[in-house]
């Protein structure tokens, strides 16, 4: 397939397994962040949400209107997305009352939703033809729902299964291994791990984030929310500067 576009270029990083270990640690400071506004500053769920929302539309404005590929300004779209998430997730799940599978099953359907309508506007989902502004707005878009719900199925998996933040993170772990397995040994669609990754990686995060920040009473290690996302935000700092962050490759 043809993406026509004069002044086209591929803003997207290409998908290494650097992008992975950033990804995975924005999605972990994301949790850590999130709760440090909602929770440790006593703003809510809603404050903490529309703070994060709007630094999340300035971030991808700013995304969305330069013309080639910055990594920071990237990743810092990334974690705009995972402290949203976090928050937005927990306002759907608690506050709203419906519980970690309602919202979950609710985010789930509006994701889906997402790709659905991104697939029938462009005839594909593909992050290789992410090289327009139409096309950034639907991957954010999607990218955002994916965000919030890997929150709120990280939640639901240790909170509600009992397995605690140790189990729920072994067992997106283990889905992820499924998933690199079917990337390396099958010919399954590349597109179809790529988003199946990408949103595994997510509530592996919260799990991990929780695990930190959470008390000892709860299974976690009672860390401060302020020095681990500060520790996080420094480790992804020094992985943008130190791997090497080259746009991905599109087609013509």
């Amino acid at each position: 397939m043809q993406y026509r576009s004069k002044d086209s270029t591929n803003k997207l990083p290409a998908v290494t397994l650097g992008f992975w270990v950033i990804k995975i640690a924005a999605t972990t400071l994301g949790e850590t962040g999130g709760d440090a506004v909602t929770m440790s500053m006593h703003l809510g769920y809603l404050v903490g949400t529309a703070i994060f929302a709007t630094l999340f539309i300035v971030a991808v404005a700013a995304q969305i209107s330069v013309r080639r590929f910055h990594p920071f300004l990237y990743w810092a779209v990334i974690v705009a997305t995972t402290t949203a998430g976090t928050t937005l997730a927990d306002f759907v799940d608690r506050s709203l009352g419906i519980g970690y599978l309602g919202g979950s099953s609710l985010l789930l359907v509006l994701l889906l939703l997402s790709l659905a309508i991104w697939y029938r506007a462009l005839g594909t989902v593909s992050v290789r033809s992410v090289v327009t502004p139409k096309a950034e707005v639907f991957y954010w878009t999607t990218i955002m729902f994916s965000q919030t719900l890997g929150t709120a199925l990280g939640d639901w998996m240790a909170d509600s299964t009992g397995l605690g933040y140790g189990g729920g993170a072994l067992v997106f772990g283990a889905a992820l291994a499924v998933v690199v397995a079917a990337y390396y040994w099958t010919d399954v669609s590349r597109t179809v791990l790529f988003w199946a990754a990408f949103i595994l990686t997510r509530p592996l995060g919260a799990t991990v984030g929780d695990f930190l920040d959470k008390p000892l009473a709860d299974g976690g290690l009672a860390l401060s929310r302020y020095a681990a996302t500060a520790v996080l935000a420094a480790f992804i700092v020094a992985c943008i500067a130190l791997i090497q962050q080259r746009a991905g490759r599109h087609p013509a």
